[in-house]
């Protein structure tokens, strides 16, 4: 029976489970964190956006800053996850993947994982699951998982 993994992650943690045969339970085999990206009460003070003046008139207007840093911080876990994946794949650690996350990080990590993993993707689904009992996760997964 081929090996397949399940990576059900959110962009604070990242839970590998495997399973060897097509109806076995999942079993947890490595679990990846990365806290900075869902800290709140710890985050220093944001400063207010800075100010620009406009080119014709006496105006100012606040700048908005690009990007949210929570967003930056999601794709720097979803990279770091892709690239504990692909270095995976090569190993040969699992035949098939299935992937497990809210709609955002499920986009990012397809976006992340190189494209010999993505090969090897037979399943997505877009729940937040992370928080969940193994057994809770399995129950979202198809009976028969391929083989």
């Amino acid at each position: 029976m081929a090996k397949t993994w399940v990576v059900v992650a959110d962009s604070t943690r990242a839970r590998i489970f495997r399973t060897e045969t097509a109806r076995d339970p999942l079993e947890e085999i490595e679990t990846l964190t990365h806290p900075k990206a869902g800290t709140h009460d710890g985050d220093p003070p944001r400063a207010l956006p800075g100010r620009s003046f406009d080119r014709a008139g006496h105006g100012r207007h606040a700048m908005e800053s690009p990007t949210d840093p929570r967003k930056v911080e999601a794709v720097f876990f979803a990279r770091r996850i892709a690239h504990h994946v692909d270095a995976a794949r090569a190993r040969h650690a699992f035949q098939h993947l299935i992937l497990v996350a809210a709609p955002a990080m499920l986009g990012l990590l397809r976006d992340k994982l190189a494209r010999e993993t993505l090969k090897q993707v037979v399943l997505e689904v877009d729940k937040n699951l992370v928080k969940e009992r193994p057994e809770v996760i399995r129950a979202h997964l198809p009976e028969y998982l391929p083989s």
